[in-house]
């Protein structure tokens, strides 16, 4: 994956150009540190959200990207407490605007005529985090129980999807989750709980 946080010391070097005199130039040089360790320890985790949402390598590498920047120009100087409920915030906005484009091209496309000559199907490619060398019939296992976990949790609807990936992937609280989403802390309980039904129900054997 392309290093999506190489993106930003352009946008905090102008934040610090643009901070008032009265602000401390050290307090700022220690707060734009502190904001581009919290984008290094977020950006995998929120690709991997945004790739799961719009199933897309590059769309979901300009989501992440764009809401890193967001974050940079926006947020920067509140208090780090708050960054991670912004940015997924940020991140959930992204997606929607990205699945919403989506289906306004689907129904123009849906009106033009029918080209098929050339099927190119891109490959979805799943990270396999390898730890200690296991063997071709466990890596086996291991890799079709997460194409099922992703396939599965991509079909989810969306606020239930948000809510299984910021509460299992992110490992949110319900509280920042429900901040992140911009809901109440009950719908997000209620969203989480009928994602976790839908994938037993859809993961069957799988499902541990």
């Amino acid at each position: 994956m392309t290093n999506a946080s190489a993106t930003l010391p352009a946008a905090l070097a102008a934040l610090l150009a643009q901070e008032p005199a009265r602000t401390p130039k050290e307090a700022v040089l220690d707060q734009s540190r502190e904001l581009e360790r919290f984008l290094a320890s977020v950006e995998r985790r929120a690709f991997k959200v945004a790739e799961i949402a719009v199933r897309n390598v590059d769309d979901a590498l300009d989501i992440v990207q764009d809401a890193m920047l967001q974050l940079a120009r926006r947020y920067a100087m509140r208090p780090s407490v708050e960054w991670t409920p912004l940015f997924y915030r940020i991140l959930n906005n992204r997606i929607r605007d990205c699945q919403r484009r989506r289906t306004v091209r689907s129904r123009v496309i849906a009106w033009l005529p029918v080209r098929r000559h050339e099927d190119e199907e891109l490959p979805d490619p799943i990270e396999t985090a390898a730890s200690g060398a296991p063997g071709p019939g466990e890596r086996l296992q291991v890799d079709e129980t997460l194409r099922a976990l992703e396939l599965a949790v991509g079909a989810l609807p969306p606020r239930q999807q948000q809510a299984f990936l910021l509460r299992n992937l992110e490992g949110l609280d319900v509280a920042a989750t429900a901040s992140a989403m911009g809901c109440s802390q009950g719908s997000v309980k209620t969203h989480y709980f009928r994602a976790l039904q839908a994938l037993r129900e859809r993961l069957g054997e799988f499902w541990s």
